[in-house]
């Protein structure tokens, strides 16, 4: 067991379960999971944090598949756009979605201190947002939510 997204969790059930999960979509639809996109999905999996571009180009040319920025950008386009992986805008990094089964809206917690990001989810239809849009007949398409704060570990750390 290990501590992610602030709460202990089984990390090696949680990495197999996750990409068969890909695996299992990416055949249901045709999409193809080359050995690239398969491998950023299991980095960022791995590392349970978010990384940018950079980092898991590093780690990709350590491994033999390939050095420059394309391979990384393509892959996590890939995966960004079949629900894989989430962009956290404010850290230009990426993460893997805790949620990659169904549909949702995210909502990003993000530890000031040590960089950690738990993912939630959230819903557009309810609080006030959704109700501004209601009410002035706005449709949301899109919405990025992150909040920034402490995490319960680097609470701890506080004097």
């Amino acid at each position: 067991m290990s501590t992610v997204g602030f709460r202990q969790h089984d990390h090696t059930h949680c990495v197999h379960t996750a990409l068969a999960q890909a695996d299992a979509k990416c055949k249901a639809q045709r999409l193809q999971f080359t050995p690239v996109r398969r491998r950023v999905l299991e980095i960022l999996l791995e590392k349970h944090r978010a990384m940018g571009a950079y980092d898991i180009l590093s780690v990709l040319s350590a491994e033999g598949m390939g050095s420059q920025p394309p391979v990384a950008y393509r892959a996590l386009d890939f995966l960004v756009q079949n629900g894989f992986v989430h962009r956290i805008e404010q850290l230009n990094a990426y993460t893997a979605c805790a949620h990659p089964t169904h549909d949702h809206i995210p909502a990003f917690l993000i530890c000031r201190s040590c960089k950690a990001v738990a993912e939630t989810e959230t819903e557009l239809t309810q609080g006030r947002l959704g109700a501004a849009a209601s009410t002035s007949g706005f449709q949301i398409e899109r919405v990025v939510v992150e909040a920034e704060g402490l995490c319960p570990e680097c609470i701890g750390d506080q004097p």
